[in-house]
């Protein structure tokens, strides 16, 4: 989908503090872009992803997280996402249907087609016309951010279901080269934002 682009990213990596820091550059360059999230984004989708990451809920049962993912994504996209491409608005999202492919699919182990076919319902067309992958392992990850956020349901989860996450990632990527970005997220915050504005610089997103 045109003008629609996420980002995507391990735990840790420092991915929504780096699209806040985009946002603030469009910002100050009066250029109007939306900026959201998943899960979440709107209020209902917001409400959504308090059960998901809620950390007392960990009998949840690995499908039904998968499920509300997608309620989520489809409320998100009803609210935001659609109205604001159809005022020809450029649209950059912090995660969508990539972190459900790796995160249940494969970090699950749900299986990457039986998500992907529940995400066919939950967002038919809108798909990211790119995605930027900030790349650093979980290991390097958890290790700069000082470990796992415990009251994060997902990010408590263990090293190994991270492992297997990061994995996915690379996996989607050496699938789809031509969708994905990847960016080399080991160095400073600030040049970690340079490469991310040189790609969408490049892409035709940002002037």
């Amino acid at each position: 989908m045109r003008n629609f682009v996420t980002i995507e990213g391990c735990e840790g990596v420092g991915k929504t503090y780096q699209t806040k820091l985009l946002k603030q550059y469009c910002l100050e360059k009066g250029l109007d872009v939306v900026f959201t999230r998943e899960p979440g984004g709107s209020d209902i989708a917001e409400q959504i992803r308090r059960i998901i990451l809620d950390a007392d809920n960990k009998d949840m049962d690995d499908l039904c997280e998968a499920f509300l993912y997608a309620a989520s994504r489809i409320q998100h996209l009803k609210d935001i996402v659609k109205p604001a491409l159809a005022q020809g608005k450029t649209v950059i999202c912090d995660r969508y249907v990539d972190s459900s492919y790796v995160y249940q699919g494969l970090g699950r182990g749900l299986g990457l087609d039986k998500i992907v076919r529940l995400n066919e319902i939950a967002v038919g067309e809108y798909m990211p016309e790119f995605t930027i992958f900030l790349d650093l392992s979980p290991e390097n990850a958890f290790k700069r951010k000082g470990g796992a956020d415990q009251s994060d349901r997902i990010e408590a989860v263990g090293y190994d279901f991270h492992l297997k996450v990061y994995n996915g990632y690379k996996r989607l990527i050496a699938e789809n080269p031509d969708r994905f970005e990847v960016i080399d997220a080991s160095g400073t915050k600030e040049q970690t934002q340079a490469k991310l504005r040189e790609v969408l610089v490049r892409r035709g997103v940002l002037k």
